[in-house]
């Protein structure tokens, strides 16, 4: 067939009513008014379980797949280049979400992805053969699965979507998240490097650090999990695209996978390559089930970011009152002037959500039998939801928390004064059980430390001399009158 003239066609069909498709269990009716097949209405019908919808970002990837494999294939001489370049447009139209509407699956089907698989093959078909002028459902001049399927099985390219789909979703907005809420706590450290409060240990009194140094503990914790979760996703970057039913790549030509993956890499601009294992790919979501857990380990540090700021900021006469945290909005519906730390408590509900996404792709993950894990569907769509709410939450709890909040001056120099646990510094001068009692004699007689220290004995200059809160925070560094802080 040569090739025919392509149209300059807006996206959408106008149509009423429905039209006949038909796949190999027989003919069924569509809707005339969107691109899909036979296969994607029989799974419509069948799979309508609740409202969770296949992501998007599933069939974006997926036009990078098509794509791929469309140029792959014409340059090695199995599909004409018109074909290709028919096939590559409507796939750009899919990766820019112009055909959206048209992906309406479930993620409640076929555990392979297969209908995903074909919803997006039987979409590229007609909107190319609308492109051409020809009718939509009759296969020419595009056929769903000789065309757009060529070299390919929904076994090797689903999981090839997914990988491609979560890649995306970690680099441009949990990592970048992740960093933008780690440099915030690092400028909020260096901005409360010298200021003095009293630490706690058991929800007790213990001796002093600076707010600085409190607030480097959160950075350096964020900044591990980020380099746990930039390791964990490189794995994502192994595709099984090649390997199609059971890994053999039984009809893919050779080396089609390595270039796939190669043109996949070149269009995304990611580091994408040919996994060198296909059984382990297509027979496994080891990969993800890894990224899965690392997004959870990710929500260990942010818990415990924002249960401490809450406790800190609890208020505003009878908590804890160290930190100003940023009034966002009315926190009662009854209790007038009450402000909530609201930002905290979404954190920690979605860090709860996080975990029973991984609880949920773990389990998925150890499932499947022999070449094929078939529970795909809700790995990703857990995974790529966790990923989502961990990047968005990241930033509203940076903008609207983390960024504003203020240190409580007042509360901070109270606590510092009113503190008995500096008497740790006196132990090695004057033995532990006496600095115990001075601590107990403070406590039961109501006493500042120093009253009490004096009252027992120790001269006002020994105290001052040991006793210095700011010294404390670094023992062994060196003071300004060349003596070494203890």
């Amino acid at each position: 067939m040569s090739a025919p003239r392509v149209r300059d066609v807006p996206v959408g069909l106008h149509e009423n009513g429905t039209r006949t498709e038909r796949d190999s269990l027989g003919e069924i009716e569509v809707p005339a008014g969107h691109y899909w097949g036979a296969q994607t209405q029989r799974s419509l019908i069948h799979f309508d379980i609740g409202d969770d919808r296949m992501p998007k970002a599933v069939y974006h990837a997926y036009g990078y797949i098509k794509k791929a494999a469309a140029i792959v294939n014409a340059r090695a001489g199995r599909l004409p280049s018109w074909q290709a370049d028919l096939i590559s447009r409507v796939a750009d139209e899919v990766i820019r979400g112009d055909l959206d509407e048209e992906f309406p699956l479930y993620v409640w089907q076929t555990g392979s992805g297969t209908q995903s698989n074909m919803n997006v093959n039987e979409v590229i078909s007609n909107r190319a053969i609308q492109l051409v002028g020809e009718r939509l459902g009759s296969k020419d001049p595009i056929h769903p699965n000789d065309h757009v399927n060529m070299g390919q099985s929904s076994n090797d390219t689903f999981v090839t979507a997914m990988h491609i789909a979560a890649a995306e979703a970690i680099d441009d907005h949990v990592l970048p998240a992740a960093a933008r809420l780690r440099e915030a706590a690092e400028t909020k450290s260096r901005q409360w490097e010298h200021v003095v409060k009293i630490g706690r240990t058991h929800l007790e009194d213990a001796t002093p650090l600076t707010v600085g140094q409190e607030w480097s503990g959160y950075a350096a914790q964020l900044g591990d999990a980020i380099d746990h979760l930039e390791r964990t996703r490189t794995g994502l970057y192994r595709l099984a695209v090649g390997g199609t039913a059971v890994g053999t790549g039984l009809n893919a030509p050779p080396e089609f996978g390595e270039q796939v993956a190669a043109k996949i890499a070149e269009l995304t601009g990611r580091p994408f390559l040919s996994a060198p294992n296909k059984f382990a790919a297509q027979a496994s979501c080891d990969d993800l089930v890894r990224v899965s857990a690392a997004l959870r380990t990710l929500t260990v540090p942010l818990f415990k970011f924002a249960n401490d700021l809450r406790w800190l900021g609890s208020g505003p006469r009878t908590g804890l009152r160290e930190l100003i945290l940023p009034a966002n909005e009315p926190g009662s519906s009854i209790m007038p002037g009450k402000v909530n730390p609201t930002q905290a408590e979404a954190l920690l509900m979605v860090a709860i959500q996080v975990a029973g996404n991984d609880t949920a792709v773990s389990m998925a993950g150890g499932e499947g039998n022999f070449e094929l894990n078939a529970f795909r569907p809700v790995i990703i769509r857990n995974v790529l939801h966790s990923a989502r709410i961990l990047a968005d939450m990241m930033d509203h709890f940076r903008t609207y928390l983390v960024e504003g909040v203020r240190l409580n001056t007042e509360t901070l120099h109270h606590n510092i004064e009113h503190s008995i646990m500096m008497v740790t510094a006196l132990s090695p001068v004057v033995g532990y059980d006496r600095a115990a009692h001075i601590a107990h004699y403070a406590l039961d007689n109501g006493l500042p430390l120093k009253d009490a220290a004096l009252q027992c004995g120790i001269t006002a200059d020994l105290y001052d001399k040991i006793v210095d809160p700011e010294r404390l925070t670094r023992p062994g560094v060196p003071s300004p009158d060349g003596g070494t802080r203890h």
